[in-house]
């Protein structure tokens, strides 16, 4: 097949293109946004009965229409998007991940469908979540492996964008369930800053640590579908400078969290190689037993809420999983005297952070504890609990693969509410990551340069 007129080579699979080089596609007239759709629902029909990413799934003449009717001048000009089946859509089921919600059709969609929708986006279906985006697993396993998980709560979200059978998707974090589901499968994950996206409609869990977030194949795609979410209108994307910064950052191995493999370990070390060698300072981030402690809150926070949104639970014979009935049983055990300590122990640790943060671009932390575990549990969240109670934006980028091939996520963590800043810096450090000359070795810890003190 013969080149595109920008030099890319029209036998790419459209597929697999991330947002913006799809709308540039687009514009240059190398392709329609109905073919790049028709190659997505090609590559649903191959891979969805291994992967099952998806819930609930549109027809394809319907998907098509509404592809065809997208205006050519909207933000994303007709791409599918996947969201996860705990965000309400008005003309889909939505279940929530459980049996007692099964052909539950909310009567409108939740706030941030209704902008993508806005944007020219395209709704395909809905993306497994577990149940009621706890650690109960769906049906969803790891594009790369189907004997491992794809990690939890947005597990059909961060599969289906990295099987290349939609180009982004939205999920939602109250612990892990963005961050780490893109760390095991392979793809960006973005987590928002407290507030700064809207929530109307998502199911909440523990509504003090939800946040929503959008799973994609590059930092440049989460941009532009953040700022579609964020300020409620299209936005250019060619505006977007991405100017090398003399980036700060502070590196954790994560073992202050919980336990972390000797694999993911390597990977944060190198990956904080790869950038200081490109120029940034990197130091070792020094918080003692802060992050132990922000663990341990957010354990209790979430499990505290947790019971108070769903006490029914505890009343419910069938239909409920054993996960989900002991969470809630757990968050009834904890008074509200014991839920405040643990607020206030955010708040202690959280001046901590902020003050390491203050000197800081970004801190470099695991995503998750290690590559995709075998079996069908979603794997712990303790990676993102730290973050995920200070209510930080995070970002995964998939840095190594393990010596089976398998992908290892590392994320950076920024500065609460100053989101465009912290995407602005991990699309220059997946740049950086792309092109080093020195990749990243998991096998054994590699050598780094010596860090700035």
């Amino acid at each position: 097949m013969s080149a595109a007129p920008n030099g890319r080579d029209r036998s790419e699979a459209l597929n697999q293109l991330t947002v913006v080089d799809a709308l540039d596609a687009i514009d240059r007239g190398e392709c329609s946004a109905e073919e790049i759709a028709r190659a997505c629902l090609d590559r649903i029909a191959a891979r969805e009965p291994v992967v099952g990413a998806w819930q609930w799934l549109e027809q394809e003449d319907e998907i098509l229409a509404r592809v065809r009717a997208a205006a050519p001048t909207s933000a994303l000009r007709g791409l599918m998007c996947g969201i996860k089946d705990t965000i309400d859509t008005g003309d889909m089921p939505t279940e929530y991940g459980s049996a007692l919600y099964l052909g539950h059709r909310p009567a409108t969609d939740a706030a941030p469908v209704a902008l993508l929708r806005r944007a020219g986006g395209v709704i395909a279906g809905k993306t497994v979540a577990t149940e009621f985006a706890y650690f109960a697993p769906g049906k969803t396993v790891n594009p790369h492996d189907a004997e491992r998980s794809p990690g939890g709560s947005s597990s059909g979200s961060a599969a289906a964008v990295a099987d290349g059978m939609v180009p982004l998707a939205l999920g939602a974090q109250t612990a892990g369930s963005v961050i780490r589901p893109a760390a095991y499968c392979g793809c960006i994950g973005y987590v928002a800053s407290s507030g700064e996206l809207p929530l109307t409609g998502v199911h909440p869990l523990s509504p003090s640590l939800d946040t929503l977030g959008i799973l994609a194949r590059s930092v440049e795609d989460v941009l532009l579908v953040r700022r579609i979410l964020a300020d409620g209108r299209a936005i250019e994307q060619s505006g977007q400078v991405l100017k090398t910064p003399h980036a700060r950052l502070a590196v954790t191995d994560g073992t202050a969290t919980g336990p972390i493999d000797e694999d993911m370990i390597a990977a944060v070390n190198g990956f904080a190689g790869v950038l200081e060698a490109a120029g940034a300072s990197v130091q070792q981030l020094d918080l003692d037993g802060a992050l132990g402690d922000l663990v341990a809150a957010h354990e209790q926070i979430m499990a505290f809420e947790a019971a108070r949104e769903m006490p029914w639970v505890l009343e419910q014979s069938d239909g409920v999983s054993p996960q989900l009935r002991e969470l809630i049983d757990r968050g009834w055990q904890i008074s509200p005297d014991a839920y405040g300590a643990a607020r206030e122990r955010v708040i202690s640790a959280g001046t901590r952070v902020d003050a390491s943060l203050a000197s800081v671009d970004a801190i470099i932390a695991p995503a998750a504890p290690g590559v995709a575990p075998r079996g069908r549990a979603t794997g712990s969240p303790h990676a993102s609990r730290p973050w995920q109670a200070l209510t930080l934006p995070t970002v995964t980028l998939p840095v190594a693969r393990s010596k089976e091939g398998l992908p290892l996520g590392v994320q950076l963590i920024g500065v609460r509410h100053r989101d465009d800043e912290l995407l602005l810096l991990a699309a220059w450090a997946h740049r950086q990551l792309i092109s080093s000359t020195n990749p990243i070795t998991t096998t054994t810890s590699p050598e780094r340069p010596s860090m700035t003190p």
